[in-house]
């Protein structure tokens, strides 16, 4: 069995678009998995953490004033300044640019630490970056909601946030446990056994989050290519930039998990507390979202090339 997962993690981002695709032409089983993505996020947490181990994360405490740097930057100081912009032209109340807004103002999406395992870079900064920007996240997220139209639910939004980061917290805690007092010595086989059980729950996260997808790509095919444009934008645009600007500044196994992040991002997060008509028009951006984003490993994979052993 060890083998056989071995083998999974290897041909890891082949299942990622196995995924997508499931999740685009299979709808009936998509509906199905979306009742289990919250308990498939809570396993992938574990299985990330259970693979890092709590030293390797905070091992690196020296690099916590550079993850709430920009923790802060991503969350708060983009979003921002993007509602500026948008406010200009008069296209801060459209669709379009509420979905900017929150994707530039979310967290990391609970699947960054494995996107960096499967990029072959070190996953802490990810997990890091995860943990401390959803525990800030109902602090950042409350500037954004004052200046954005039409989103209220500000203690909504908090709620859910904290609610999140206690998930994340209890599962990071579980794995670090298990990885400290069980697998010490955890082989590399052991690992790359562990690596094929969180590509596993991460192509079932994206089947079930690309629920809605399918069926309005059959009704507005238009529509849908507009939004998917708007999401590969964001996605790989952020991406590339973030990772253009950490590859000169910063600790130099930062780079790649800190670009991860920033083109990363837990929408789904406003989708549990802002208002039905806030997030409706939204919902179809949010299946497009998942397609850069899990394609992220092998769209970046050239970019995002491994460091030396």
């Amino acid at each position: 069995m060890i083998a056989i997962l071995g083998q999974v993690a290897r041909y890891s981002r082949l299942l990622l678009v196995a995924g997508l695709l499931a999740g685009l032409f299979l709808p009936g089983l998509a509906r199905i998995l979306l009742h289990i993505v919250p308990e498939m996020v809570a396993i992938l947490l574990f299985l990330a953490a259970l693979s890092i181990g709590h030293r390797s994360v905070f091992g690196q405490a020296g690099n916590l004033k550079t993850v709430l740097l920009l923790v802060v930057v991503f969350q708060l100081v983009l979003p921002l300044l993007a509602i500026t912009a948008l406010g200009l032209p008069g296209w801060l109340g459209t669709a379009a640019g509420t979905a900017i807004i929150l994707a530039l103002s979310a967290p990391s999406i609970s699947g960054s630490p494995s996107f960096s395992i499967i990029m072959g870079h070190n996953p802490a900064p990810a997990m890091q970056l995860l943990v401390i920007g959803t525990a800030l996240f109902p602090l950042t997220v409350l500037p954004v909601l004052w200046f954005l139209p039409g989103a209220g639910g500000a203690a909504e939004v908090a709620r859910t946030a904290l609610g999140l980061l206690g998930v994340i917290v209890v599962s990071a805690a579980l794995g670090f446990g298990v990885r400290a007092r069980w697998l010490s010595d955890l082989t590399r086989e052991g690992a790359s056994a562990i690596n094929g059980i969180s590509a596993i729950a991460l192509a079932i996260i994206v089947i079930g989050l690309m629920s809605e997808l399918g069926p309005a790509l059959l009704r507005q095919p238009g529509q849908v290519l507009s939004w998917l444009l708007l999401a590969f934008v964001l996605s790989i645009g952020m991406q590339v930039a973030a990772f253009t600007i950490m590859r000169g500044a910063g600790p130099p196994d930062f780079a790649v998990p800190v670009s991860i992040v920033a083109g990363n991002r837990n929408i789904a997060l406003f989708l549990l507390s802002l208002p039905p008509e806030t997030m409706q028009p939204l919902l179809v951006f949010l299946g497009c979202y998942q397609i850069p984003m899990y394609l992220t490993p092998i769209l970046m994979r050239r970019l995002y090339r491994p460091l030396p052993a």
